[in-house]
């Protein structure tokens, strides 16, 4: 019983104790170094925040998310190539590609079958399928 509430805690915590997006720019990464036997190179990326990550592969694009409380406005974070923002479970965002340029990203989301939940408007309802 007590390990099936275990299970549980990534699923519920977020939505009692909200963490922060974050993001950090390609500039801001570990510099890359060679690796020890061969001649790839390796450079570090976002780690010890969680698996739920967006990256921009190519192109600039934005990422908007909700505001820290309701006296803000929406949160827009420009991301260029390299770049990667760590979103918190069950945090409004939307990815958005203001320009006439292609804009490549690599969402990465964890669990068997990751949650999405499309929304009327910012914190509106559960928009209804087509």
């Amino acid at each position: 019983m007590m390990s099936s509430l275990f299970s549980l805690l990534p699923d519920i915590l977020p939505m009692i104790m909200p963490s922060a997006v974050e993001v950090t720019k390609a500039s801001d990464l570990e510099a890359q170094r060679a690796g020890k036997d061969s001649a790839m190179i390796r450079q570090g990326a976002v780690v010890g925040k969680s698996d739920k990550m967006c990256a921009t592969a190519s192109g600039t694009g934005v990422l908007v998310t909700n505001p820290d409380d309701d006296t803000e406005n929406l949160k827009r974070h420009e991301l260029s190539a390299g770049d990667f923002a760590f979103v918190p479970p069950w945090t409004e965002h939307q990815e958005i590609n203001e320009t006439d340029e292609d804009v490549v990203w690599v969402l990465i989301r964890s669990g068997p079958q990751p949650v999405v939940v499309y929304l009327t408007d910012w914190g509106g309802s559960e928009a209804k399928a087509d």
